[in-house]
């Protein structure tokens, strides 16, 4: 992940609050070459870990979309996001839990529709940042909800300082990033792997 490193040298800015900016790679603008590889990377990961049979991925939308998507088709699976609004689509009944938005400021409920999650399914969850946990908690929340199986958790990048890792290792699965940061001096900086 030579190129993931590159990227975050080059355009992370740490803007304060806890918040690094990545827009020009992962949250606004998409560089579809780099998904692909993160895609395949998180794959060869899981594998690694012995992480086999996943049946369904889940991300939280927006930026966790392009990541998990990549994943998905690099296994040839579906790819369900949790939405922040529940949708009047959903006449099926969802499956909810709340989590705080760093970004957004304001506690959202996410919600998975009934009809694409359920006790059959085999799940990875994957997300743009691993940052204080309450996202992943909350998916993982989700799972549970629908009886499916939590295979592994697997985020782009983990904000070390913010010791996301630790408040989910009651999960009891692989988790996975693919580049930690710290913060030094207001600089971004790429934190020893795991």
């Amino acid at each position: 992940m030579n190129t993931l490193q590159q990227r975050i040298l080059n355009e992370a800015v740490y803007i304060g609050n806890g918040i690094i900016k990545v827009d020009g790679f992962l949250n606004h603008q998409i560089d579809p070459q780099l998904m692909t590889e993160f895609g395949r990377e998180f794959v060869r990961l899981f594998k690694i870990h012995g992480v086999r049979s996943i049946t369904k991925i889940l991300t939280v939308g927006i930026s966790g979309i392009a990541p998990a998507l990549a994943v998905a088709q690099e296994l040839n699976i579906p790819m369900v996001f949790a939405r922040k609004q529940r949708s009047i689509t959903m006449i099926e009944g969802c499956y909810q839990a709340a989590a705080m938005s760093r970004t957004g400021g304001k506690i959202v409920q996410l919600s998975v529709s009934r009809e694409y999650m359920s006790q059959a399914d085999r799940v990875v969850l994957i997300d743009d940042f691993l940052a204080t946990g309450e996202t992943i908690r909350a998916l993982a929340e989700i799972i549970n909800q629908s009886r499916a199986s939590l295979l592994g958790v697997g985020c782009v990048l983990e904000k070390v300082f913010e010791e996301g890792r630790e408040k989910l290792s009651h999960l009891n699965v692989p988790l996975i990033s693919l580049a930690r940061l710290n913060v030094l001096d207001n600089r971004v900086i790429i934190a020893e792997q795991n």
